[in-house]
């Protein structure tokens, strides 16, 4: 098949991206695909150009990819490097190549990624893509939102609120301290603070309003951190995650060895199941139809909170999804492949 593998964008998981498609690329060459790796926003050239025979000299024309900075990418400088100066997200010829490949492989993380947009463009585009759609994705970008899902499904999360910029003029405080102070719809942990009282909670409200418009308060819930992937409804092995410094923020995301990383993860086969059967009723709950994943912590009490989903995981080296597949039997090639194969039943 010719596919492109569609990454970067201007999200803050930008870098993170590049890193899942570089690997997702290499993948799928080696399973005697044609594949580019393009980057959505900057496109390839730098204005409509004839690319009829770009999947001949596919790796060639691919983006170069190097390790994942420890910092936020530089959104406005990429903004700046752009020759056509566009305000267009879609990045020259990037809807040209997308409408010739079989399907695109979607490596991209965070806003206009995961949040459903670049779905929707496809769909009116007549373009096949892998992952959820634009409703399931859009529901679980946002933080807010999937928690009210959650809680009419009855799966389990921590209590708190949302909050926009206008809200925070009425001085609105956490329900109590220890809290989490979150961008509604950020991801990789960035603009991510963990307060104890009210001149640590401004600063974290500054913080995370400098990522986004809207933030979530929520209870800070002490424990052990793990993940769920979910492919076509069904539960894959828990695996948990305990960062060596910190919690789970963005360099001990991405930096190896920064974390160490467990599964099957060692908890007790009813807790295992639990988390898995929740996982699964998130799925249900957002209509999430073809592969995701689900964060979790438990406290010291074994109570369990769903935290978040996410509707396009990682694939980078140090990522958790294929950690859990491999546990399985699936070799990475192969969840690559599977990935493609499952989405386009969806068409």
């Amino acid at each position: 098949m010719d596919i492109v593998v569609l990454a970067g964008g201007l999200s803050t998981e930008r870098d993170v991206s590049f890193k899942s498609g570089d690997m997702v690329a290499k993948a799928l060459r080696n399973r005697g695909h044609r594949v580019l790796l393009l980057d959505v926003f900057l496109g390839y050239g730098d204005h409509e150009q004839n690319v009829d025979d770009i999947f001949e000299h596919a790796k060639e024309s691919s983006v170069e990819v190097s390790d994942i900075p420890t910092d936020a990418p530089d959104i406005a400088a990429v903004k700046a490097s752009r020759a056509d100066q566009s305000d267009c997200f879609f990045g020259p010829n990037v809807i040209k190549i997308c409408q010739m490949a079989d399907v695109v492989f979607m490596a991209l993380h965070g806003e206009n990624g995961e949040n459903g947009k670049v779905q929707a463009a496809f769909d009116l585009f007549g373009i096949k893509y892998t992952g959820n759609g634009y409703l399931s994705s859009a529901i679980a970008m946002d933080k807010g939102v999937s928690k009210v899902f959650f809680k009419a499904f009855g799966i389990p999360c921590p209590d708190g609120f949302s909050l926009n910029i206008a809200q925070r003029k009425n001085g609105q405080k956490p329900l109590r301290f220890p809290c989490v102070v979150k961008p509604a719809c950020g991801g990789s942990s960035i603009g991510v603070s963990i307060v104890h009282d009210m001149d640590e909670y401004k600063k974290a409200l500054d913080d995370a309003f400098a990522w986004e418009e809207e933030v979530i308060v929520e209870d800070y819930i002490q424990g052990r951190e793990f993940s769920v992937g979910v492919i076509e409804g069904k539960a894959l092995p828990v695996i948990e995650i305990a960062p060596i410094q910190g919690f789970y923020d963005y360099k001990n995301k991405y930096a190896a060895g920064s974390a160490v990383e467990t599964c099957p993860a060692e908890i007790s086969p009813e807790l295992t199941k639990q988390m898995q059967q929740y996982a699964e009723m998130v799925v249900k709950a957002l209509g999430l139809e073809t592969y995701s994943r689900m964060d979790f912590l438990i406290n010291d009490k074994d109570e369990m909170f769903c935290l978040e989903a996410n509707t396009l995981p990682g694939m980078t080296p140090t990522s958790l999804l294929p950690q859990e597949t491999a546990v399985v039997g699936v070799s990475y090639e192969d969840l690559c492949q599977k990935i493609i194969d499952i989405s386009l039943e969806r068409f």
